[in-house]
């Protein structure tokens, strides 16, 4: 399994034999109005220009995945990343409360059902609440949900979406033990409220909760997500983490070998909804 950090959540994940490309925003730098609006120096999104392998990274795509894409979240899908999916005639996988709105975009959308494993494009897939920030913010957001995918003789992945580090996040992670865990670690917050996404402490709480990699992204792109890389990449020297934390620059491939077979006797977790 490989991984491509495009930029901020938008990434490629090779596996199984298919390019999946995840939550594409794909317009210039500073296309989008700005998040943040009580600072002197407002800045306009995204915050840094797509690298330059993109062309060539898009160009194996074979399937999306969206994790949430309403209520202008336009990080996770913009007008320039729909117009892409639609002009290459992309499948796009997404949660059955956003199939409508995507499929008035033109998009060849496969909904995917809420709480239970179930098959993905060979594999296995399990959808995992997000939680978009706490509070009145929270009120206003699109949640979602983030994603753990299982492919014979492949690393588990556990993509997490945008969201905090919650019961169902922690669950998810303590049960399955992915191999590797995608993790938001921006600290995204507005002019009020906290953070809507996990930051330097969530991100911390994940690599002691897991016993595989840790790999940072949704940094440094958007005007309301202060956290930095080196700031990601200083609690991983302070933790003593070595290689389970990863934090790929844009255009960065993160390679992940094969895995051997599962042991006689594996029962898999996560066979019924979540919750129950």
């Amino acid at each position: 399994m490989n991984i491509t950090q495009l930029r901020n959540a938008t990434i490629i994940v090779d596996i199984g034999g298919h390019r999946i490309l995840v939550d594409p925003m794909l317009a210039p730098m500073g296309a989008i109005p700005p998040l943040k609006y009580a600072t002197r120096s407002r800045r306009r999104n995204p915050l840094v220009e797509l690298p330059v392998n993109t062309s060539a990274e898009l160009e194996t795509v074979t399937h999306c995945l969206i994790t949430h894409c309403q209520k202008g979240h336009f990080d996770h899908l913009d007008r320039a990343g729909a117009k892409w999916l639609r002009q290459h005639d992309i499948p796009v996988y997404c949660m059955a409360e956003d199939a409508d709105f995507l499929a008035r975009k033109g998009l060849s959308v496969i909904p995917l059902q809420p709480g239970l494993r179930q098959a993905f494009l060979g594999g296995e897939l399990t959808p995992v609440p997000c939680l978009h920030g706490r509070g009145l913010v929270s009120r206003f957001m699109a949640h979602g949900h983030g994603y753990f995918l299982e492919f014979p003789g492949e690393p588990s992945v556990y993509i997490a979406g945008d969201t905090i580090l919650t019961d169902d996040v922690r669950r998810c992670i303590l049960q399955n033990q992915p191999d590797v865990c995608v993790v938001p670690a921006g600290g995204a917050n507005f002019d009020i409220g906290g953070e809507i996404i996990m930051g330097v402490d969530d991100v911390r709480s994940v690599t002691r909760i897991s016993t595989g990699i840790v790999v940072a992204n949704h940094l440094e792109s958007l005007d309301h997500c202060p956290v930095t890389r080196d700031q990601i990449r200083a609690m991983g020297e302070r933790e003593d983490l070595g290689a389970r934390l990863r934090v790929p620059d844009d255009g960065e491939t993160l390679v992940f070998p094969p895995q051997p077979p599962a042991e006689v006797g594996h029962i898999p977790v996560l066979t019924e909804e979540l919750d129950g």
